[in-house]
């Protein structure tokens, strides 16, 4: 096997490693209730690494198996996927996703994603999916607000919440696995 044909295999199994991480995280953000998704931590870290492809191949596949298999709402989410790939890849391969400024990689990443998952929430679903952040559309829409507004404003602060825990995470594992080469090179010398 050449090293291209290597490389590629390499990278299918980080993209179903990263599908994988997907689903599990769906899982359980819904089995508990979460008012947050989980549900694209592998999408912005492939999105981060591999570039945006690989981040659209691994969104559009853990929707379908979630859709298929769970949760069947994810199916009509799958453009949700896709801007996160496209905003995921800006945001983890500039300054963005660094110190400080990851509050407003989060913000790039969460207002493009919020504003597509909420038109279909709304004109889909009525504002009611398997997340519990669907609570939090009734209580706004029995204080008066519209339907989509309501939807957007939910999906903005969860979505927000979500991507920053997202990237902090993402961060925290790149972070150690670049402090355990570095060791592993001093050690080798």
């Amino acid at each position: 096997m050449n090293y291209k044909n290597k490389s590629l295999v390499y990278r299918q199994c980080i993209t179903a490693l990263c599908v994988a991480i997907n689903m599990i995280g769906s899982f359980v953000a819904m089995a508990l209730r979460l008012p947050v998704y989980l549900d694209s931590m592998g999408t912005v870290f492939i999105s981060g690494v591999f570039g945006l492809k690989y981040g659209i191949v691994t969104g559009i596949l853990s929707n379908l198996i979630n859709g298929i298999s769970f949760d069947v709402y994810a199916l009509y989410y799958i453009p949700v996927q896709i801007f996160v790939a496209g905003m995921a890849t800006y945001v983890m391969k500039s300054k963005w996703s660094h110190g400080w400024k990851m509050l407003l990689g989060a913000m790039m990443i969460s207002v493009p994603v919020s504003l597509a998952g909420a038109c279909i929430t709304a004109a889909v679903f009525g504002g009611i999916t398997s997340s519990g952040s669907s609570y939090l559309v009734l209580v706004l829409r029995k204080a008066g607000l519209g339907l989509t507004f309501s939807c957007f404003l939910v999906q903005v602060f969860t979505d927000y919440l979500d991507k920053l825990i997202t990237i902090l995470l993402i961060r925290t594992v790149m972070g150690r696995t670049i402090s355990d080469k570095k060791i592993q090179q001093k050690k080798t010398k």
